[in-house]
């Protein structure tokens, strides 16, 4: 560990000598400073985790000394002295910015101890940055991967509306990654800064939601022993991300119509009314609206949040991202176990794509992990793969286990592959899709049907 580097600024000899030779003794790297034009000259040649600066010197007196390390050295802990201390002229100190403040005589042990405290909260700070930074890098827009043109889509929107207040509805089966895209828009937004907190509304008993959404106070049910702050209040200046919204009850609902439109909230059980000021990220994978005409949701909050709708397409319909998102996952996965797996064998490629994923990237993930772990071989082999991927037809008549399949069950995967790809083809344009494959358009409609193919939401043509 480097030896942590400190500047005494004092006009006093004796105190300069002193002060400086017993940190010495202590282990740290001293220089010092007789004023401030030395001091400022000290800091700009080289970098100090700790200024014990005295308050009275010659011509600018260390408080100015302490704004110019708070405005251009920021990160740097600074000690003012003096021989004339007053409760005043502490609080002055610590108002701009100045780490403590120590009356002369400076005794050893409280000098030390100080220097010890201020190095703890420096590291305590360099490594809440350090998380940060990681959180950044892991959750920024560049991690979300995917090269179809639906996912492309969806990274326009996000850039679109990270930066603005603007309420998002995230829609999609359960494993697409809108968690992950939450809190890539969050990044992406002014208020990367400030908290993002996460609320899975479905796992949450009805009973404890409204709590956990908007706090109580002591006294509000039994178990409520003290006042306690719900999510809304500690996303304050920053995003929060409600999943599962649909599950919420009707009275909740209300409360959350409210919050959206005035940010204005009461804790369960109390009369005072509190603001957050909050960026709404909801998701769902539910159809909300088919929910509103069966009256199980309020119609008023379903308009209030389908301003902006971010739509996931499941993975079976973005079958071009999978190589991409399983080469991301392998990767990542060799990083975190120290394994080294140079990619996937054609075949076992073809049985990923091939295979439906009703869990979706999340499913895919997990898969990848799995054969990073077990594997024996420098690539991922078919073997490594779960049984249900291993058994999934393969085109030539064949499953996993060397049966002969059913003739139609057997043209029913590449059918489907087929379909799906001439539709990505021409962007989900049936007539045009028809045309290509040589079938009229009912035709088609009937096997989209038959096989759960959306058109990806493009013209019919």
């Amino acid at each position: 560990m480097p030896t942590a580097r400190i500047l005494v600024v004092d006009d006093d000899e004796l105190i300069l000598t002193s002060l400086s030779e017993f940190l010495r003794l202590e282990g740290y790297g001293v220089t010092t400073a007789r004023n401030y034009a030395e001091a400022s000259a000290q800091l700009a040649a080289g970098e100090f985790q700790v200024v014990i600066a005295d308050v009275s010197m010659p011509e600018t007196d260390g408080l100015a000394l302490l704004k110019m390390i708070r405005n251009r050295y920021p990160e740097t802990a600074v000690v003012m002295v003096t021989g004339y201390g007053t409760i005043e002229n502490a609080v002055e100190a610590i108002k701009r910015g100045a780490f403590d403040y120590m009356t002369k005589p400076i005794i050893d042990d409280e000098i030390k101890l100080v220097v010890e405290r201020a190095l703890r909260q420096q590291a305590l700070t360099a490594e809440n940055r350090s998380l940060r930074r990681q959180l950044a890098e892991r959750y920024s827009l560049e991690n979300v991967v995917g090269q179809d043109y639906k996912m492309l889509k969806v990274f326009d929107l996000i850039e679109a509306v990270a930066d603005t207040p603007t309420t998002i509805l995230m829609t999609g089966e359960s494993g697409t990654g809108k968690s992950m895209i939450a809190r890539a828009i969050h990044q992406r937004s002014n208020r990367r800064d400030k908290p993002f907190v996460e609320v899975a509304c479905g796992a949450l008993p009805e009973t404890l939601l409204e709590s956990e959404l908007f706090g109580h106070v002591r006294g509000a049910f039994t178990g409520a022993v003290s006042d306690k702050a719900g999510k809304f209040k500690q996303a304050d200046g920053g995003s929060i991300f409600l999943d599962e919204v649909s599950t919420a009850t009707p009275a909740l609902q209300v409360k959350l119509l409210r919050v959206l439109q005035d940010f204005e909230f009461e804790p369960v059980g109390g009369a005072k009314t509190q603001r957050a000021d909050v960026r709404c990220i909801l998701a769902t994978n539910q159809d909300l609206a088919a929910l509103v005409q069966q009256g199980k949701f309020r119609q008023d909050l379903y308009y209030r949040v389908n301003v902006v709708t971010i739509n996931l397409s499941p993975l079976r319909e973005r079958l071009g991202d999978i190589p991409v998102l399983a080469e991301h996952f392998l990767r990542r996965h060799c990083e975190r176990t120290g394994r080294r797996v140079a990619g996937f064998k054609p075949d076992a490629l073809r049985r990923l794509q091939m295979f439906d994923w009703p869990g979706n990237v999340r499913q895919l993930e997990n898969v990848i992990e799995r054969a990073v772990i077990l594997t024996r071989n420098p690539q991922v082999a078919v073997e490594d793969l779960p049984e249900e991927i291993r058994a999934v037809e393969n085109g030539n008549g064949i499953n996993g286990n060397g049966e002969v399949i059913p003739l139609k069950k057997a043209i029913e995967g590449p059918e489907k592959q087929i379909i799906l790809r001439a539709l990505k083809v021409f962007h989900g344009k049936r007539q045009a899709t028809a045309g290509a494959l040589g079938i009229n358009r009912t035709t088609l409609y009937k096997k989209m049907k038959r096989y759960g193919i959306q058109d990806g939401g493009e013209s019919e043509g």
